[in-house]
């Protein structure tokens, strides 16, 4: 798509957004009006909902949809976060009324492990205008921004359970914005919080490359080494390679989330618009789509693996047609997992095996065979259910899991889970290709340019190795077209330099649009930066050097930030097949006065719970009474602190220290998780380098009761019907400024950054 025709898709958007806020309903979603004659209709002849239900079905439709809350399941300190939720916040709002509508306690959800989510009858947009809630609300966006908390919907959580993660898959995501089910895949990777580096990680993409930025700030609230955020067209995501015993070697995921773009009719409970907009040719517009992303995700996937398949669609045509046409292009390769027992507590109705197809004038077809000839660009034969009753039995669509909005007060949802038995048949067409071994020295350096030299001789891979993936798979073609195979000479001329790749490249693949991203650039062992921040800091042996890296190749280095060995290799080896937005945790920034001290770069809070295990100096030792100093007063004095804290302080000279807190398991009343804090050591004083969000988390896990102090942000509106939008506008122009704040506190050794959190002891 050129220059011109993306103004002319902009303008044409402009356009709708214009009708429709002159079609009436533009001052607000206040207006719509829940109906919609068609949808009724549709659902009511499709027979997704058991009978009698769906007066039932229909009106959940019609309600707000509850509020739910996730806490972060790998963070050390849930349990702390959940106590205090139980303990303090839930007991407030019990027994409250608000307009005219009584407040039920929270409730955890039955179905998700460790009471680490909740609901409650309280919509979203009560929690932010109702000042009796006003304390809640500030904890949830507080707790949110600092990736304690997410504001996630219930049904959203699925997909990630049913994915079974262990701490060494390599997992893509494939559509993840805006990011709420890629944070509980990079939770679920840590979940041994004693391990900083786990073997596998996650590769979270979107085609939106505005949308890619909000999955960053998702992602980044976890302070994980093992994410990696890439911005491409799902449907044909490139085919990476990675270092493996030497050789070059195709990456295959252990796992694969395909959360498809859908019409989204289980979201109308908070997008109420869809009331307005749904039609039944959104489905038959999409579908195509949605089978090409997940024909992708499967040749992606590891023989063994597991892929899930969700929609916040209830329509088959986005859901079991889906499916049903991916395991027929399969031919066995792939098969539906038996979900029913992995979470006991949810209801769920079971796949159906027929429906029928509805234009949008009304008109029905129950085969592909009654479609006339002129619909055929809409409507495709892989919308329809198999016509063999034995094949449709064998696909075992009941397999799939519907989730109805009025069984558990929840969004509409749908959900399979494929494992791939075998190679999936198209990729087995072509002569399998594997470079000569490198040299271990190019695979410790990651030397592109000896790994994709032309001059090395491509060699026959032995029979059983993995297959190499073809760039377009059935689902990429238009029908007609699948079996259809360009020569592998013909498909090495028309993909360029992709000297390993077996078949035609998709045409897509080099249209990368957005922002120009800085270089990723690895740091050697024996760079000079890291002369001084060994003896500073007295790294241990074991640290991983080759896996730090900066964003410039020239002048001074800002920020040094931290990636897993695993994701260094997939970035070495592949900055020319895709665009990466942004991966690592940053560790280190620089500090002009430092290097008088003895260290040009200052620890940074984000990496401290990734690198700390690597330090052996520059650490205190801290209680729960040095903790509240540190996160209440600006640069206490050294005396301010006790005793133990006091002495080993004056032990150590200027500069950036490590504050640790150890539990201990026999005073239960305090924190038992560990906490880890940066700071300066001054002349006569000692601060914490620490985030004002995060401030508040620690303050309330030490009993401490933090709220807003409204008048650093600003004067406050008393225009009731924005407040809700403005506060949080400005808590995020909050957290922008004070992380602004917090670097320019330690660029130039002033003052740490004034904390908005007032606070007050509480007796509880």
């Amino acid at each position: 798509m050129g220059k011109r025709s993306r103004q002319r898709q902009k303008n044409q958007n402009a356009g709708r957004d214009n009708r429709d806020n002159n079609a009436g309903w533009g001052a607000g979603y206040a207006d719509i009006v829940k109906e919609n004659k068609l949808f009724e209709q549709y659902y009511k002849e499709q027979g997704l909902v058991p009978e009698g239900e769906f007066e039932e079905f229909m009106e959940a439709m019609r309600e707000p949809l509850p509020a739910t809350i996730r806490i972060t399941g790998y963070k050390s300190h849930a349990k702390e976060i959940l106590h205090c939720l139980k303990e303090k916040y839930f007991k407030d709002i019990q027994e409250l009324e608000i307009d005219g509508q009584k407040i039920e306690a929270p409730q955890p959800l039955s179905w998700y492990p460790d009471e680490q989510a909740w609901h409650t009858n309280m919509s979203r947009k009560i929690i932010r205008k109702s000042p009796l809630l006003e304390k809640f609300h500030q904890f949830l966006v507080s707790e949110t921004e600092s990736g304690n908390i997410s504001r996630q919907e219930a049904v959203s959580m699925i997909p990630p359970l049913l994915l079974k993660i262990e701490p060494h898959h390599k997992i893509l995501d494939m559509c993840a914005a805006p990011g709420s089910k890629t944070a509980q895949l990079i939770e679920m990777l840590h979940s041994d919080m004693e391990v900083p580096f786990p073997e596998g990680f996650v590769i979270a993409n979107d085609v939106d490359n505005k949308r890619c930025y909000l999955l960053v700030h998702q992602a980044k609230r976890l302070n994980s080494p093992c994410i990696m955020v890439v911005n491409h067209d799902a449907s044909c995501i490139p085919t990476l390679q990675i270092i493996s015993d030497g050789q070059k070697d195709i990456l295959f995921y252990d796992r694969v989330l395909c959360d498809v773009p859908c019409s989204g009719d289980g979201t109308m409970r908070k997008n109420i618009d869809v009331w307005k907009k749904w039609t039944t040719s959104n489905s038959l517009h999409l579908h195509g789509l949605q089978l090409r992303i997940a024909v992708r995700g499967v040749e992606q996937l590891a023989v063994g693996g597991r892929m899930v398949y969700s929609t916040c669609s209830l329509n088959p045509i986005e859901d079991e047609a889906v499916i049903a046409a991916l395991l027929e292009k399969s031919e066995g390769a792939l098969e539906l997992a038996d979900a029913s027992a992995d979470l006991p507590g949810l209801k769920w109705m079971p796949g159906v095996t027929s429906w029928k197809l509805m234009t949008k004038e009304g008109q029905w077809y129950a085969n592909w065979s009654d479609v006339p000839t002129s619909r055929h660009t809409q409507i495709r034969p892989t919308m329809f259910p198999p016509k063999d009753p034995e094949k449709v039995t064998n696909l075992h669509l009941e397999r799939c899991m519907r989730i109805l909005p009025h069984h558990q007060n929840t969004g509409g949802f749908f959900v399979a889970v494929l494992v791939k038995k075998a190679p999936m048949p198209w990729n087995k067409r072509y002569p399998k290709l594997r470079k000569n071994p490198l040299s271990s020295t190019s695979a410790q350096t990651g030397d592109s340019s000896a790994a994709s030299s032309p001059a090395d001789a491509p060699n026959l891979l032995p029979e059983g190795t993995p297959e190499e993936v073809e760039e377009d798979g059935p689902g990429g073609k238009a029908e007609g077209e699948a079996e259809h195979e360009a020569p592998p000479g013909d498909s090495q001329e028309a993909g360029g330099k992709q000297d390993s790749v077996c078949g035609p490249p998709p045409s897509k693949k080099l249209r990368l649009f957005g922002y120009k991203e800085d270089p990723f650039v690895f740091l050697t062992e024996d760079d000079p930066v890291f002369n001084t921040i060994q003896s500073f800091y007295d790294l241990s042996p074991s640290f991983p050097k080759l896996n730090v890296l900066t964003r410039t190749h020239e002048g001074k280095k800002r920020h040094l930030y931290m990636v897993s060995k695993e994701l260094r290799n997939v970035l070495l080896n592949n900055s020319e097949r895709m665009k990466v937005i942004n991966t690592g945790v940053k560790v280190w920034s620089r500090n002009s006065d430092g290097e008088e001290f003895g260290c040009a770069f200052r620890l940074a809070q984000e990496g401290i719970y990734t690198l700390q295990p690597y330090i052996r100096s520059r650490i205190i030792r801290v209680s729960v009474e040095d903790i509240k100093v540190l996160l209440t007063q600006e640069n206490p004095f050294l005396s301010k602190l006790e005793d133990d804290a006091h002495a080993q302080a004056k032990q150590i000279g200027m500069g950036s220290i490590v504050l640790k807190y150890i539990p201990n398991p026999n005073n239960p009343a305090e924190p038992q998780c560990p906490i880890q804090l940066c700071g300066w050591r001054g002349k006569t004083s000692i601060r914490a380098f620490v985030p004002r969000n995060e401030r508040c988390h620690y303050l309330r896990m030490l009993g401490v009761e933090v709220f807003r102090d409204r008048q650093g942000l600003g004067q406050k509106k008393r225009d009731g019907e924005k407040e809700g939008k403005e506060e949080v506008e400005k808590e995020e122009e909050a957290a922008a400024e004070n992380e602004a704040e917090l670097e320019n506190g330690a660029e130039n050794g002033s003052s740490e950054p004034t904390t908005a959190c007032s606070s007050k002891e509480t007796k509880s």
